[in-house]
């Protein structure tokens, strides 16, 4: 059985979700790929700190997010990230009680949000190198990933802000190491894609 929404989850996607998608005018694309039952782990780039209100308002399932623990250490920060369901991540070390947290709401067909990227790609590069988490978790759960791509502006009424969903596919057979390849290729075709 899937994990259950938390309140706090419901009431922001209800409130903040229209407020969201009036100000910053988000195109969303192929949001009919995303699997409406069993374990999926929807991962793309990240851009910006609102970049998982995209997916948050793209589906009806309950994404559970991983977020860096700096926000779970601040009494400002911690009881939201709390509140809405939020994995906290050290993400300067290899975490298993993270992956272990993440792991069990996919056994139970969950939905997990993350960005193999790991943080924000402030540079110049289209996108970051990408770390093994999501195609591991994939990979042990059998779950499928859902692969988006954002480009654009976060600004009022953008003209260009885009957040574009591909097939879901599965690791199955494929080492970690070509799983991650095929992941970060589709991102990154998603998001060329955009730019059309």
């Amino acid at each position: 059985m899937e994990n259950k929404k938390p309140i706090l989850y419901t009431l922001g996607k209800f409130i903040l979700g229209p407020i969201f998608k009036l100000y910053y005018n988000p195109k969303i694309i192929g949001k009919e790929n995303i699997p409406t039952k069993g374990s999926i782990i929807i991962a793309g780039n990240h851009k910006h700190i609102y970049d998982q209100c995209h997916t948050i308002i793209s589906t009806n399932r309950f994404i559970t997010y991983m977020a860096k623990k700096e926000y779970f250490n601040s009494k400002k920060t911690r009881w939201f990230f709390k509140a809405v369901g939020c994995i906290p991540v050290d993400r300067n070390k290899k975490d298993t009680d993270a992956v272990e947290s993440a792991i069990k709401v996919l056994n139970k067909k969950g939905a997990v949000g993350i960005f193999p990227e790991g943080t924000r790609n402030k540079t110049n590069k289209i996108l970051l190198d990408f770390k093994f988490g999501a195609v591991s978790m994939a990979k042990k759960t059998n779950s499928y990933i859902v692969p988006f791509g954002i480009t654009g502006d976060y600004k009022f009424r953008s003209k260009n802000l885009i957040v574009r969903y591909g097939k879901p596919f599965k690791v199955g057979n494929m080492n970690l190491e070509d799983a991650n390849k095929k992941l970060y290729n589709e991102v990154k075709k998603l998001m060329e894609k955009n730019y059309e």
